[in-house]
């Protein structure tokens, strides 16, 4: 496991730092191996860094850490409030239901740690979506979280057919074992912060599927400002 490094910097503002979080990177300490959270402090050499949100182990991309408690605070609350728009980007080799659109149920605990989508609407995870197809067998799709649910992105698109590649618990198994990695990036946040605005993408650094001109074209070219898709 690797640690992190200034290449993994991104911003570093009076009241947080956001950092890259390699996939495969455990988000809290695990057993004896350091989560990113610690790799963090030990990077900046302090132990005021904060977490306000995470990412699963298998995910990469952006994490927003704030410098203080009362920072953290601060963010908590926005993030709660959705005051802070969250962008993801994910890979499928499956053709989905629908091409883009909205994803709406509650969300239930499953087997083995999973999750499932219900049939009610009670206090739904909502996930509104974008896709579009980068090579033969393989679809990219922009998401925006309007709900903070636990492995949220991952049940949405298995609920349409197109469960991440490479992704062990949502996908067929043997063939996501095939992958390198599961294909879920935090791609971009967006918020407002003592009047000042602040947006952020960072295109991924991993994975084959992530790494081709195909997709860095779109990314470019039409998720370069995900926001005003919707």
């Amino acid at each position: 496991m690797r640690s992190l490094t200034q290449a993994d910097i991104i911003a570093d503002e009076a009241e947080f730092m956001l950092l890259y979080k390699p996939a495969g990177m455990n988000y809290h300490c695990e057993d004896s191996e350091k989560g990113f959270v610690v790799l963090a402090q030990e990077l900046m050499q302090t132990k005021e860094l904060y977490s306000v949100h995470r990412l699963d182990k298998m995910t990469s991309g952006l994490i927003l850490l704030a410098k203080s408690s009362k920072a953290a605070n601060h963010f908590a609350t926005m993030f709660e409030a959705r005051a802070i728009e969250k962008y993801y980007i994910a890979i499928s080799t499956r053709k989905p239901k629908k091409k883009q659109g909205w994803i709406k149920a509650d969300m239930a605990p499953s087997r083995r740690g999973s999750y499932k989508l219900l049939q009610t609407k009670n206090n739904p995870a909502i996930t509104q979506f974008h896709s579009t197809s980068i090579r033969p067998n393989e679809r990219l799709f922009l998401l925006k979280l309007h709900t903070g649910k636990t492995h949220q992105i991952r049940v949405a698109l298995k609920s349409i057919g197109a469960p991440i590649a490479g992704d062990i618990r949502y996908a067929d198994a043997n063939e996501a074992k095939k992958e390198e990695r599961g294909y879920l990036h935090a791609y971009a946040l967006r918020f407002t912060l003592n009047n000042k605005a602040y947006s952020y993408t960072l295109p991924p650094r991993e994975g084959e599927r992530f790494c081709t001109e195909e997709l860095d074209i779109i990314l470019r070219e039409q998720y370069n400002k995900p926001w005003e898709l919707f």
